[in-house]
C-alpha cells in the first residue's frame, strides 16, 4: 500500500504570490519524507514536472516548496485544487 506524503495545500497571501510570480506551490508534508519522495509524489499525482523542491521544518510540521517547470503553470494546478 502506498502512503500519501502530501497532507494539505497551504493557501495564504504569500503562497498565492509565490504561485503567481515564482511558479511555486506549498504543501504541508509528513516530517519523515525527503525531497525526492515529495518530487515523485507531486509528479505522479498531478502529472507535472518538478524543477526543484525546498523544505522547511517548522515545529511539528514540514513545508515543501515545490517549483514547477515553466511549461507547467502553478496557477493552473492551484485552480484545479480549488485554491484560486
Amino acid at each position: 500500500m502506498k502512503t500519501i506524503i502530501l497532507e494539505k495545500v497551504k493557501s495564504t497571501e504569500k503562497v498565492v504570490r509565490q504561485i503567481e510570480i515564482e511558479n511555486i506551490l506549498v504543501f504541508v508534508v509528513d516530517r519523515a519524507v525527503n525531497k525526492f519522495e515529495i518530487k515523485a509524489e507531486v509528479e505522479d499525482l498531478f502529472d507535472v514536472k518538478v524543477e526543484k523542491v525546498r523544505t522547511h521544518t517548522l515545529k511539528n510540521k514540514k513545508l515543501a516548496y515545490v517549483k514547477l517547470k515553466s511549461e507547467f503553470p502553478a496557477m493552473d494546478l492551484a485552480t484545479k485544487l480549488g485554491m484560486m
